[in-house]
C-alpha cells in the first residue's frame, strides 16, 4: 500500500501533536513493507516535518481549512501522487480518490462550542461534514468518544474502530535530584499537587478550591518543557486530574509511569484509562475531589496501592500497540 498522513499536527504541542508524532514513528519502525507518504501544511516548524522525510507544502492551515474543508477541491493526489490510503489530520479533510480514515480525539468542539474561539468551531464543523460524507473508517481514542462520534456525527458503528493511544517512553520515575532541579526552576517549595490548566472544562477552578491547604502546582499556567514533565510528575503527591470532559486523558497514563498517584472523573474517557489504578470522584463535588486528595496525602498505604496499581495499568497502553492496531485497520480499510 502506499499511506499518505497529514502531518501537520505534530507542530502544535498539544496532545494531538504527541499522538500523531508518536503513531508515525512506531508505524515506520514496524512497518518495512507499505510505503509511507507523509506532508504537512505548517513552515511553522519545517525541521520537525521534514525529520520524518515529510514534505512541507508552503501555505498556512488557514489555506488547508478554505480549500479542502470548505470549497473541498485540489485532491491530495495533486501533492502526494497516488495513494491507496489517507490518514488525515484532525484539522483538514482534504479529497481523494484514496481510502479514507480518520483520527477523531474528542469531540468537545460540538459538546462545547462556547470554550473555543469560533473561528475553531466552524473549522471543525466543516472538517466533520466531510468526515461524515465521506470517511471509510473513524479511528476513536476511546469507547467514549466512539460513542460520541454515533451520537452527534451519526457516523455507524460499524465505521469507527477504537484505539487507545500509548504513553511515551520519557516518563518513567526520575531520581531525587532531578526533581528537586525541576523544583527549582520552578519555584516548588515542599510537597505539591499537580494540575493542568486549560479550558473550562479542565476544571481547575474546583480543582483549586479542593486543593485549599494544599501546595498545588498547574502546569500551563507557566510554561513547562516537555522534558520536565517526568520530574513534575515523579515529585508530586498526586495529580489532580477532574476534567468534565476528555477524548482520552493522556496525563493519567504519564502520571501512573512516573509512580504518581491519581485522582480522576468518573465520568468520560477516564475510567477506561484509569481503570481500578486511580481515585475515581465526581468532578462536580468539591468536598469529594478534597476528600479523594486527603486520602492519598494522609494514607502512606492506599498511596502505595495506587502507584502499584498505577505502573500495572500503563502496561496495557503503548504507542507500539497503538501502531499495530491502526495499520491493520489500514490493512482492512484497503481490502474493502
Amino acid at each position: 500500500m502506499k499511506i499518505g498522513i497529514d502531518l501537520s499536527q505534530i507542530v502544535y504541542g498539544t496532545g494531538v501533536s504527541v499522538y500523531t508524532e508518536n503513531l508515525v514513528k512506531n508505524l515506520l519502525k514496524i512497518d518495512k513493507k507499505n510505503d509511507y507518504l507523509l506532508f504537512g501544511g505548517s513552515l511553522r516548524q519545517r525541521g520537525k516535518l521534514q525529520k520524518f522525510g515529510a514534505k512541507v507544502f508552503p501555505f498556512p492551515p488557514t489555506v488547508a481549512d478554505f480549500v479542502w474543508n470548505k470549497l473541498h477541491l485540489f485532491p491530495i493526489e495533486n501533492f502526494l501522487g497516488p495513494i491507496d490510503i489517507f490518514h488525515s489530520s484532525d484539522w483538514a479533510q482534504p479529497p481523494t480518490k484514496a481510502k479514507k480514515i480518520t483520527t477523531i480525539h474528542d469531540l468537545a468542539v460540538l459538546r462545547y462550542p462556547e470554550t473555543f474561539p469560533p473561528k475553531t468551531v466552524s473549522v471543525h464543523q466543516r472538517r466533520l461534514k466531510w468526515v461524515k460524507k465521506e470517511i471509510d473508517m473513524v479511528i476513536a481514542v476511546s469507547q467514549s468518544t466512539k460513542k460520541d462520534i454515533i451520537e452527534l456525527l451519526n457516523i455507524p458503528e460499524k465505521k469507527i474502530k477504537v484505539i487507545y493511544e500509548g504513553v511515551g517512553e520519557d516518563f518513567k520515575p526520575q531520581s531525587s535530584a532531578k526533581i528537586e532541579k525541576v523544583k527549582k526552576k520552578y519555584q516548588i517549595k515542599g510537597d505539591f499537587l499537580l494540575a493542568f490548566a486549560g479550558p473550562d472544562r479542565k476544571n481547575l477552578d474546583r480543582i483549586k478550591k479542593a486543593c485549599q491547604g494544599f501546595n498545588l502546582f498547574v502546569i500551563g499556567e507557566p510554561y513547562i518543557s516537555q522534558e520536565d514533565l517526568p520530574s513534575l510528575y515523579s515529585g508530586a503527591l498526586c495529580l489532580v486530574y477532574t476534567s468534565l470532559y476528555e477524548g482520552f486523558g493522556l496525563p493519567v497514563l504519564e502520571a501512573m509511569k512516573c509512580g504518581c498517584p491519581v485522582i480522576t472523573s468518573n465520568i468520560s474517557s477516564l475510567p477506561e484509562v484509569a481503570g481500578q489504578a486511580a481515585l475515581l470522584v465526581d468532578p462536580l463535588d468539591v468536598k469529594e475531589i478534597s476528600r479523594g486528595i486527603n486520602e492519598i496525602v494522609n494514607h502512606k498505604e492506599k498511596r502505595k496501592e495506587l502507584i502499584k496499581k498505577g505502573f500495572a495499568q500503563v502496561k496495557k497502553f503503548s504507542w507500539e500497540k497503538a501502531a499495530r492496531e491502526t495499520l491493520k485497520v489500514y490493512q482492512e480499510v484497503f481490502k474493502q
